[in-house]
């Protein structure tokens, strides 16, 4: 799998309002990057109204949902980091979200990845703090 996380897809001190808005950061930065159509956006956030993204240690993983498959060109990850944290309900806040496209069954993997290097708390903590793209890009560019 070719790099799926570039500078472009990491918003730095981000201050969404909710986590629907949140979730419309990450789903934008993957639309700008030319991974997924603008509907794919509306399927992350019907994909919440499921059941949380929110996966713990202050990490949430929005994706579309199995439906929104045809609206995604390419696999890509985009991270929007909020310092502050957003709520993403029972008591969850989230500090990273990873918006997420798999292409094909790409998003397996792209998920395992994610929640290996999330397993690490260092790891999200340093990220949640980082100050520059490059040591989020540091952090994950092993895995990603």
């Amino acid at each position: 799998m070719t790099t799926i996380l570039t500078k472009e897809k990491i918003m730095l001190q981000a201050k969404p309002s909710d986590k629907w808005e949140a979730i419309r950061l990450a789903g934008e930065l993957l639309v700008k990057a030319g991974h997924v159509t603008q509907e794919y956006v509306d399927k992350m956030k019907e994909r919440e109204e499921l059941a949380t993204t929110y996966i713990g240690s202050g990490v949430a993983i929005p994706h579309g949902t199995n439906e929104s498959k045809e609206q995604i060109k390419s696999t890509g990850i985009s991270v929007v980091q909020v310092p502050d944290g957003v709520d993403f309900g029972e008591g969850n806040t989230a500090y990273l979200l990873f918006g997420i496209a798999g292409a094909g069954d790409d998003h397996l993997e792209v998920l395992s990845q994610i929640a290996v290097i999330c397993s690490e708390e260092e790891n999200v903590k340093k990220a949640a703090q980082a100050t520059t793209a490059d040591e989020i890009l540091a952090l994950f560019a092993k895995e990603l």
